[in-house]
């Protein structure tokens, strides 16, 4: 319970729908943070990543693409780019479903309200919804006549324009249209191609028609539609300016493939100060991206007396593509050719039906849900032009042969080094030289086609068994069926014909030839890219089905208090990891596995569940309010899904009852294992969270959130339910808390709007806070990727007219300027060789380089608006 609120519902309390019921905040026995249009307007919160300002307990961030943007509640959520896993978090907009967290990272127009459920949702809102929900209301047309519109200007030379209006058409029917415009000039500054990354050119525009023929039925038809035009996203080098532990690994002189890359024509520059954020990459492969998000929603509501019916349904299709440079650096290796893209089309429709009975003793509610998504990925990520020398490079100068090093010439070996390389062999030296050919092939296009139907029954019950003593029982029966249809297309000709001449010498009594030959070959099929997949199809199907329920108690023991105790289970939906990197070693041919189809359970991930208690209590009065939350969630089959530099790993983490010894935490794939019978959960989620709102005086509102989550990882943890060692890419996470989790979150806001004179006219003067502890932003917990703590400070200040008929306001976000990243991550294949001693033991191997996606900048601007 946090009423981030400066304008109060009637009673001092904002009304929200967290059990699917219209009730005061201070009644709901759940942890809900409800933030209504006026403190999200202060806040300058236009979309629901700046949300985590007034919600301690929840985190959005974006990574590689916006259309995957992640959130986390109390510290858990999905992470990364793969579309093939469902959020943790869902999200809802008006009662309908959006199929990842990500595609609500866009404008929201205008909004009577957001709540944010912490914990799993799964009997109300559905299989997706392990680790809480977030559900956005927009305001409805009214029967009044009404308009209003706003113009901001910022630095990055940013504009943003919206407007609504709405009124009657007939005394039964009214409508309201809206938009909003929002452009600006990006945060990073390409050097290269002259261009800035990160940039806003957007618009949103919603048309809605309420239709109540009588008092008891309300019909309400929303349609919306989103465009985005922009080049997404930059990602800067870290040096150890910002994190020490990154130490030398920058330091071309400690690690090789900085050499290589400098050598190849990486500006020096690149690696030191990320927060310049200045950003060299390919003049080839220009960043960019196009978003369009559309659909259509109809809820009717029928008061039949002694039922309520409800039906929402909703249809959307959301598309993004991105192209451009995926390896982050001048030198051309990795990108992603125009074609590529994600796109969902998905069907959702739900059945309420609700009333009371035993003289109101029983509120009672029984529901069904339908849904079926189709999503569709097609993906072109392809070799650079100078992929094959850099490759090459990488070998030579990370070994014994470093003192042969040539970036000028072919397989980047001298002339004494090509003999003694022949030496070792035919196959070897000419693998070399293939490799080295390696340039503008790979993928010419992958299409994954992914079917899922969801269906599902439900019913939530409030039983009174004494006058302020309340039984909340509730249970959700959930089938899901997802079929995989994917096919294929690849021009790396390279890569057979490197198999086909260097998979005998991988048994060489000669070491030498056996490591140079895995290497050839491993960066020669990097990511299993090659010829013979072309035009190969593979599919899978998997379906599952499962119960959740929730159990609570709660008391009002006084008007102003209540406390309550609930137990629930949640659970998300298995899937398949949409990635062909994932189905096997690059080494050895698919023929030699019998072929594509052979690996496709290597996709398959299993479902994730929870469970989860929970005891609050809650106070409210019209001076103040204060909740006080203490949780304990235990997760299985917890859907890790991380990139290694090459390729996304998707384990489901568990944790072993047995000691493994230490064999989770080495580098040795083959141990680790654990029994069957002592696999239990694998991440615990416990902690307290207490939120309040003070209003000493009229026009002065005071909020404070405070979270502590420990979300930890347990001690001897195994990758899958049946116990399987884990991979050791992972080996860093037993035992500690997992990554994008601060332990302590502390929000806080003050609002004063003082009257002057008798006339109308109110001032604003408006801060809010955040501040968030240390944490680690990358999923494998590598140190490099730590995030010290911060303080993020938003403030504004303001005229407002009668009535707020007009206003003039001054803004700034991060007052501070404060530096921090969203995401660090392994830059992909910018890994140098691991044959000589490292002097930073906190490292865990290799000499990886790391890249972050920054969190943005200080902005300021000025907000003018009108209604009437």
């Amino acid at each position: 319970m946090s009423e981030q609120v400066e304008q109060q519902a009637p009673g001092g309390e904002i009304v929200v729908t967290a059990t699917r019921r219209s009730e005061t905040l201070s009644k709901v026995p759940l942890a809900v943070t409800a933030v209504n249009a006026q403190s999200l307007q202060n806040s300058g919160a236009s979309d629901i990543r700046q949300l985590g300002q007034l919600a301690p307990s929840l985190m959005v961030s974006s990574t590689g693409t916006e259309a995957n943007g992640s959130a986390r509640v109390r510290g858990v959520g999905t992470v990364g780019d793969n579309p093939g896993l469902e959020s943790s978090v869902a999200v809802f907009i008006d009662g309908v479903y959006r199929s990842r967290s990500g595609v609500a990272l866009s404008e929201l127009g205008e909004v009577e309200r957001i709540e944010v459920l912490r914990g799993p949702q799964g009997t109300l809102f559905g299989r997706n919804a392990s680790a809480g929900l977030i559900h956005v209301i927009s305001k409805k047309p009214s029967f009044t006549f009404g308009a209003n519109a706003e113009a901001s200007y910022g630095n990055y030379d940013y504009w943003r324009l919206a407007g609504s209006i709405t009124g009657p058409l007939t005394d039964t029917l009214a409508a309201k249209i809206e938009g909003v415009y929002a452009k600006r000039d990006g945060f990073y500054d390409d050097v290269n191609t002259g261009t800035t990354v990160n940039n806003r050119d957007r618009y949103f525009v919603r048309g809605q028609f309420l239709f109540e023929p009588t008092d008891a039925t309300s019909v309400r038809l929303i349609g919306d539609y989103t465009h985005r035009e922009e080049a997404c996203c930059g990602a800067a080098y870290i040096d150890a300016a910002f994190n020490p532990l990154i130490g030398g690994l920058n330091d071309p002189a400690q690690n090789n493939i900085v050499k290589v890359l400098l050598d190849l024509g990486q500006q020096s520059q690149a690696f030191s100060d990320p927060f310049s954020r200045k950003i060299w990459t390919s003049t080839a492969h220009p960043m960019g991206g196009t978003i369009n998000d559309g659909g259509v929603s109809l809820e009717i509501n029928h008061d039949f007396g002694a039922a309520k019916l409800t039906s929402i349904t909703g249809y959307r299709e959301f598309k993004s593509e991105q192209e451009g440079d995926s390896d982050y650096s001048t030198v051309d290796l990795l990108y992603r050719a125009p074609g590529s893209f994600r796109q969902f089309k998905t069907f959702t429709q739900e059945l309420r039906l609700q009333g009371s009975a035993f003289d109101d003793k029983l509120d009672w509610l029984v529901g069904g849900y339908f849904a079926d998504e189709k999503l569709n990925v097609d993906d072109a990520l392809r070799f650079g032009s100078q992929y094959g020398r850099f490759a090459a490079c990488r070998i030579v100068s990370g070994g014994g042969l470093a003192g042969f090093y040539d970036p000028a010439s072919t397989g980047c070996l001298s002339a004494t080094g090509r003999t003694v390389v022949g030496s070792f062999g035919a196959d070897i030296i000419n693998g070399f030289d293939r490799l080295d050919s390696i340039r503008n092939v790979g993928t010419t296009m992958d299409s994954y086609h992914q079917h899922s139907k969801n269906y599902a029954m439900f019913t939530h019950n409030i039983i009174t068994l004494a006058d302020e003593l309340k039984l909340t029982l509730g249970a959700r029966y959930t089938w899901e069926d997802k079929s995989l249809d994917a096919t294929f297309g690849n021009n790396n000709t390279i890569c057979p014909a490197l198999q086909g001449t260097l998979i005998d010498d991988l048994s060489s009594a000669n070491a030498t030839v056996r490591t140079l030959a895995g290497s050839l070959l491993s960066l020669g099929c990097q990511g299993n890219s090659t010829s013979e997949v072309n035009r190969v199809s593979i599919n899978g199907k998997r379906s599952e089905s499962e119960f959740t329920y929730t159990a609570g108690l709660s008391y009002q023991v006084r008007p102003e208090v209540m406390i309550y105790a609930n137990y629930s289970k949640g659970y998300k939906a298995g899937g398949f990891n949409l990635d062909r990197s994932a189905l096997k070693s690059p080494i050895m041919p698919f023929a030699a596995g019998g072929g594509a189809q052979a690996y496709v359970h290597n996709l398959m991930f299993d479902p994730e569940y929870v469970k989860a208690y929970e005891v609050g209590l809650k106070y409210s009065s019209r001076e103040f309010s204060l909740s006080v939350t203490g949780f304990r969630q235990e997760f299985s089959n917890f859907q890790l899904n991380t990139f290694a530099g090459a390729v996304y790993i998707v384990q489901t983490v568990n944790g072993c009852k047995a000691s493994l010894g230490g064999a989770d935490r080495d580098a040795d794939p083959a141990t680790g294992s654990c029994a069957s019978g002592d696999v239990g959960y694998g991440v615990l989620s416990q902690g307290v969270e207490i939120e309040g709102s003070l209003r000493p005086v009229r026009n002065l509102t005071f909020n404070l959130g405070v979270t502590y989550a420990s979300t930890k990882y347990r001690d001897n943890l195994v990758g899958n339910s049946q116990g399987a060692p884990l991979d050791p890419a992972l080996r860093v996470l037993p035992g500690k808390q997992i990554s994008n989790s601060a332990p302590w979150v502390v929000t806080s806001s003050a609002s004063w709007t003082p009257e002057i004179g008798s006339s109308g006219l109110h001032a604003l003067f408006y801060v809010d806070a955040r501040l968030s502890s240390d944490y680690n932003t990358g999923s494998d917990l590598y140190p490099q990727k730590s995030q010290d703590s911060f303080v993020v400070v938003n403030g504004r200040i303001g005229l407002r007219g009668q009535d707020e008929r007009w206003g003039v306001e001054f803004w700034v976000q991060n007052l501070f300027n404060q530096d921090y990243t969203q995401v660090t991550f392994n830059t992909p294949y910018q890994a140098g060789g691991s044959s000589a001693s490292y002097g930073y033991p906190q490292f865990p191997g290799g000499r990886q380089i790391f890249s972050s996606f920054l969190a943005e900048p200080r902005t300021y601007g000025v907000t003018v608006r009108g209604k009437f």
